[in-house]
């Protein structure tokens, strides 16, 4: 079988592993031809025996591989494995880095959008709605007014009465004149007389004085609530006397 051999330049060449490989199937390609040629043209059917041998791999020059050829193929094969290995993990690592990278701007940039919320300052608490003060209760300045006074005293301070008992006994003595005054009877004989609308000498006023009310004897409410709270003591209520006490 005739060799292919390379020009003088094409062997001062450096020659890659495909270059190898193309080389190599021209030279099996030659080698075929060749055997195609010397085979007899009247012979139309090719015997076993006579079919060609199994093309065996080559170098560059047209000279069967050695071994070492081999082992330096497998050798480099590696190394290209090994290459595309490195630059696939490489370009992973590296993808996961920029992946990552991109989480930690993100990141930032949720907390960066979050901060103006965060410091943004409270909303003062609304105060707490103050009731107004409740206005003081007014009284009508006649009989009517100065019993309803004395009994929201009575009232707080508990001092048992009703309407109708201060008002049955005030206009027995004195017939609603918070200025009256007994000249005659034996208080009036012993220099304290009877006083007011419920005719309350002063010893007992002084005693019976409600807090709260002006201390004035002919005071209409201070005269009725002192008076309410003797008769309390000394009746159990201003609803039970009828007559003088």
């Amino acid at each position: 079988m005739p060799g292919f051999t390379l020009p003088r330049a094409v062997r001062t060449t450096r020659i890659t592993r495909t270059h190898k490989i193309s080389a190599a199937v021209v030279a099996s390609a030659s080698c075929a031809a060749a055997l195609a040629l010397t085979a007899a043209p009247s012979n139309a059917e090719t015997t076993a025996a006579h079919a060609p041998a199994a093309v065996k791999p080559v170098s560059a020059n047209g000279l069967p591989l050695t071994a070492k050829d081999r082992a330096d193929d497998g050798k480099k094969d590696q190394q290209l494995a090994s290459s595309l290995t490195t630059g696939l993990k490489v370009t992973a690592v590296a993808k996961q880095g920029h992946t990552a990278k991109q989480a930690a701007d993100r990141s930032a940039d949720r907390k960066v959008i979050a901060a103006p919320k965060a410091a943004a300052p409270k909303a003062a608490p609304k105060a707490a709605h103050k009731a107004a003060p409740k206005a003081a209760k007014r009284y009508a300045n006649n009989l009517d007014g100065w019993i309803r006074e004395s009994l929201d005293i009575m009232k707080s301070k508990r001092i048992p009465g009703s309407y109708e008992g201060l008002h049955r006994n005030i206009m027995r003595e004195s017939s609603g004149n918070p200025n009256a005054v007994n000249d005659w009877d034996i208080n009036a004989i012993n220099g304290i007389p009877s006083k007011g609308l419920l005719q309350v000498i002063q010893p007992t006023f002084d005693t019976y004085h409600v807090s709260g009310t002006p201390h004035k004897l002919t005071d209409p409410v201070a005269n009725i609530t002192a008076a309410a709270n003797y008769a309390a003591h000394r009746y159990g209520s201003i609803d039970n006397v009828n007559s003088a006490y």
